[in-house]
């Protein structure tokens, strides 16, 4: 999720000149995000691509930070897509061109190393460049695959909206594209979800080992794997996924994400010293992950059970990397406590189906407003921004309102009644305008598909 991709702050931001006025941001038409990314390609590259694949944002609802522990996350595509026209090459250079710099960057596969390494790729061409170093790496494939590329997004950067992994996602699409694919009723080949779960893994490894951002899966999971519809859980300890109906339209509710605007990097060893801290309590306590630390069901008793025996571990041993034990507790304060918000969430939609009521949406919001409480708190990954935009909302009718993503800024969502949607985004752009901040950005969720073929 790294703001260096290209920049989609061009697309469907309806900007307001007054101060404290909502500014929204919508989804261009899929088929004039296909038409940018084919121009930007014949401008860059003299010829025609050989096909136009995008992916989507994403947001996720509930399970933050608990990706890379083995969690269960729930997040949702958005519509708003990241689109790459591409031609393969018979050689392993990779071309790129975006909106983010003039020129086009270049790179040999061969050549490209990992991140901080003498041969690390810089910038936005790692995410690029990253995806077919890694699908040879998992033997999808037996040589490089070159390729000329041209980037248009409508994924806003920055925003904790894994703009990085749509941008991944759709790359991977295209270099797999026609390859162990069976044809569809359509022009296009599918492929198979058990191929997009392989397509996963490499893109895993392009963002963790060529661009250096230790992130857990989900982003890549949800772009690639996404059910129209539904929001998905994915079960990360072996990224198994299912549809899980929280239909908020049909109860009168909106999803809105606000996007504060603040800088949002997940590169600057912030987000990485979190996952160590997870990691090393879970080595000691005998686990691959803090998920598999926990006897049982993620609940308020196995979650007791679980901090109770890090207390006696940590006691008697010390933490790897002589990490602070009372930093670390906090950390796995937050990753148990939300693993079991995720799944009393998962419950209680599933056990009332097609029809939950008022309080099953109740407490939804108390789940999303406990899930940022303890984000801001324990795991300390909030930021003033984020804490203004969730305070607004819930004190101007949100029946819940968390910061989403890996946080250091980025994005905030609420679930709101759809009749006072305008009221909260009015309330959280006057609370910015008061602030002396930049004015926020809004926009509507609503799940979407996943990456695919497009042209």
């Amino acid at each position: 999720m790294s703001s260096h991709l290209t920049s989609s702050h061009r697309y469907g931001s309806t900007p307001n000149d007054h101060p404290g006025s909502p500014s929204w941001w919508s989804a261009p038409d899929d088929c004039e995000l296909v038409d940018r990314a084919v121009a930007r390609f014949r401008r860059a590259f003299g010829h025609e691509p050989d096909g136009v694949f995008s992916a989507p944002g994403r947001v996720n609802l509930l399970g933050e930070h608990i990706d890379y522990s083995g969690g269960t996350v729930l997040p949702l595509a958005l519509p708003h897509r990241t689109a790459v026209a591409v031609a393969h090459r018979k050689d392993d250079i990779v071309r790129a061109v975006s909106g983010q710099e003039e020129g086009t960057r270049e790179v040999s596969l061969s050549a490209v190393g990992p991140a901080g390494s003498p041969q690390a790729v810089s910038g936005w061409l790692a995410y690029v460049a990253g995806v077919p170093w890694a699908m040879r790496a998992e033997g999808m494939t037996d040589v490089f695959m070159g390729m000329d590329i041209a980037v248009e997004s409508a994924v806003p950067v920055g925003a904790g909206l894994s703009s990085s992994a749509a941008l991944e996602c759709a790359v991977a699409l295209a270099a797999d594209s026609g390859t162990h694919a069976e044809r569809g009723n359509g022009s296009f080949p599918v492929v198979s979800d058990e191929r997009r779960a392989r397509l996963v893994r490499a893109c895993i490894r392009a963002e963790n080992e060529i661009a250096g951002a230790s992130t857990g899966g989900m982003d890549q999971s949800i772009a690639l794997r996404a059910q129209e519809g539904s929001v998905l859980s994915i079960d990360c300890r072996d990224f198994s996924v299912a549809p899980v109906h929280i239909d908020v339209a049909s109860a009168g509710l909106t999803l809105l994400v606000i996007d504060t605007r603040a800088p949002h990097r997940l590169v600057d060893g912030q987000y990485a010293a979190r996952r160590a801290g997870c990691d090393a309590a879970a080595a000691l306590l005998g686990a691959d992950s803090l998920r598999e630390a926990l006897e049982g069901a993620p609940d308020h008793r196995t979650v007791l059970s679980a901090l109770g025996r890090f207390d006696i571990a940590v006691s008697e041993n010390p933490l790897a990397g002589d990490q602070d034990a009372a930093v670390v507790r906090r950390l796995v304060h937050h990753a148990w406590t939300e693993m079991a918000r995720v799944q009393e969430c998962m419950d209680l939609f599933r056990s009332a189906k097609q029809a939950p009521d008022d309080t099953v949406w109740a407490r939804l919001g108390s789940l999303l407003n406990a899930s940022h409480d303890s984000l801001r708190d324990d795991y300390v990954v909030s930021s003033p921004e984020l804490d203004l935009t969730v305070d607004a909302a819930r004190t101007h009718g949100a029946l819940g309102a968390r910061m989403t993503g890996g946080g250091f800024g980025g994005s905030a969502i609420a679930l709101v009644p759809s009749k006072s949607v305008d009221a909260v985004a009015l309330a959280i752009a006057e609370a910015f305008s008061m602030a002396g901040l930049p004015a926020p950005q809004f926009l509507a969720a609503a799940p979407s598909g996943p990456a695919r073929r497009d042209r």
